[in-house]
């Protein structure tokens, strides 16, 4: 019985990672291609994570009402201080893609690993054999490499990935935190912070992107591949 479960459970994994891999890579090419100056030219990345997570709230507005998921009660404040960190972490992601290469975007995401260590080793005192070592700094040697020689880089976009990796870091460090703290699953989590991160995400954003774009939301034509991307 036991050899039959394990077949299944590894089909299961392998087809939840392919899953992962393929939504992520289209998510990344999708959001390039409604960026970039070269296709839909929406310059607006800090919105746009606002619309990305206004779907996100009504989801889990849905999975709550329909009993598929069920809300715990995580303290108002501790909500309030991940969606700050979340909203830095997505738009400054956002900024990185609009800004870079697509390259240099991937390979910014790698030095993640590196930075959760040394700020898993500052906050909790958490220590990693001679092998985890050695793999985080062959991480750090490679991203340091690729960052040096891809000629794409530009001063705005390296700190926009900077700000991105950091945020990032801290927001998978407190994701675990909270989900030890309260029992409560990612998911669960996601629908309370969503409404908070739409909400403030639509209402700064377009502030945040005329700064960084100098280009008003209003003045952009909208297409309807351009809105089917954007959701």
């Amino acid at each position: 019985m036991e050899t039959e479960k394990k077949p299944a459970s590894a089909v299961s994994d392998i087809g939840a990672w392919a899953m992962n891999v393929v939504s992520s890579v289209g998510l990344i090419m999708a959001n390039k291609q409604l960026m970039s100056p070269s296709g839909y030219a929406f310059v607006f990345a800090t919105t746009l994570t606002g619309f990305h997570f206004s779907m996100t709230a009504l989801i889990g507005m849905v999975s709550n009402a329909t009993g598929y998921s069920t809300k715990k009660h995580v303290p108002l404040w501790e909500l309030l201080w991940f969606s700050v960190v979340a909203n830095t972490s997505i738009t400054g992601m956002n900024l990185s893609l609009m800004l870079n290469s697509v390259g240099f975007y991937q390979i910014s995401k790698l030095s993640m690993i590196p930075v959760v260590c040394v700020m898993e080793w500052i906050l909790h005192g958490k220590h990693y054999s001679s092998k985890v070592k050695i793999a985080v700094i062959v991480v750090v040697v490679g991203v340091g490499v690729c960052t040096v020689t891809d000629v794409k880089v530009n001063a705005q976009g390296f700190l926009c990935a900077c700000v991105a990796v950091l945020s990032t870091s801290l927001q998978q460090i407190s994701i675990g935190s909270l989900q030890k703290k309260y029992s409560i699953g990612s998911f669960e989590l996601l629908s309370q912070t969503a409404p908070i991160q739409a909400l403030s995400l639509l209402l700064l954003g377009p502030f945040i992107d005329y700064y960084i774009s100098g280009k008003l939301l209003a003045s952009y034509k909208f297409s309807s591949p351009a809105i089917y991307s954007a959701i």
